[in-house]
């Protein structure tokens, strides 16, 4: 009876890691095959992002639908392959964008958005009213006055083959874990 018992209980505990092991495969595979891992660099992008923090891109969800004004994204320079910027998308395609009085106007009408991203006080390449292409995208980041963006010829519009993916959930510092964005 007591071999039994125990025979019982070892395999109960045998069951429940290979549990847990499964679980955390399935977990493992699900953010690294749909996603990757990346770290914040600069201070382009405070409050919302900050120097150091680690971040999730999930890389399928373009492929489900498109990107969406607000989305905080990754995307790659021209010529810079494999190296990630982290901007929120502003213009959307076919759209015009231009910045003037300080603020951030979409089809000569006011951007519409919280927490003081309708504001921009350097105009840079928006001085001039900018035409968005059928797959461009203009992108700002949320600390405006340190932001290499889509204001300026270094960066410019951003083709939708240039977004790697949506950047939506912090992992580190833990005190920040949680998902990004509206």
């Amino acid at each position: 009876m007591y071999q039994e018992e125990k025979s019982s209980r070892v395999r109960l505990v045998v069951n429940w890691i290979v549990d847990v092991i499964v679980v955390l495969s399935i977990a493992w595979f699900v953010v690294f095959a749909m996603g990757r891992q990346l770290v914040v660099s600069g201070q382009s992008m405070e409050p919302e992002l900050s120097q150091g923090e680690v971040v999730l891109m999930n890389r399928i969800i373009y492929h489900l639908r498109k990107p969406e004004r607000f989305d905080i994204v990754a995307f790659e320079k021209e010529g810079e392959k494999g190296k990630y910027y982290m901007k929120r998308i502003i213009g959307m395609p076919g759209e015009t964008v231009q910045i003037k009085d300080g603020l951030v106007y979409i089809d000569d009408r006011l951007l519409e958005a919280e927490d003081g991203l309708q504001s921009a006080a350097l105009a840079g390449l928006a001085e001039h009213p900018i035409t968005l292409g059928e797959d461009e995208y203009f992108l700002l980041g949320d600390n405006r006055e340190s932001s290499e963006d889509s204001r300026f010829v270094n960066v410019g519009n951003v083709k939708e083959e240039q977004i790697g993916g949506i950047v939506w959930f912090r992992i580190r510092p833990l005190s920040r874990f949680g998902r990004l964005g509206f």
